[in-house]
């Protein structure tokens, strides 16, 4: 709905030269939209992530909402701290199986096992603030002394 919403605007639009149509988004545009560079769309098409373009008359690429709901979605993977590895991965699931269920439960476990990393690194940090905080005091009472 929302894609459909932006799309209409951009038909409306004549600011930008390509504008998505009723035959898809061209590439400058999904990019936009999608906060994403136009070479990072071509990466995730040569990769598998996202499906072969059609192309518009003139060779130009022409995505559909869905591809620009992909987009979205993998861009908060990767705020999340996925990487492309483990976004691929879901995707293979998602296309072995048909099923955005049995993505979504190993979606969650991959999200687990990124928080007990954090977790680990959390404990770390508060050991080397420890460390940096002693330090701090030892070299303060030498320079005070000295």
């Amino acid at each position: 709905m929302r894609a459909r919403t932006e799309a209409r605007k951009l038909e409306s639009s004549s600011a930008t030269p390509f504008r998505a149509t009723a035959a898809g988004y061209a590439i400058g545009e999904l990019a936009r939209l999608a906060e994403v560079s136009a070479r990072t769309i071509r990466y995730y098409e040569e990769i598998g992530l996202l499906s072969a373009a059609r192309r518009f008359s003139g060779g130009r690429r022409a995505f559909n909402s869905d591809a620009l709901e992909r987009l979205r979605f993998f861009g908060r993977l990767k705020r999340l701290g996925l990487s492309l590895e483990e976004i691929r991965h879901l995707n293979e699931v998602f296309a072995g199986q048909h099923s955005t269920r049995a993505m979504l439960k190993e979606l969650d476990v991959l999200l687990s096992r990124h928080l007990d990393t954090i977790d680990e690194r959390l404990l770390e940090l508060r050991a080397l603030r420890g460390e940096i905080t002693a330090y701090r005091r030892k070299i303060r009472g030498r320079a005070e002394a000295g």
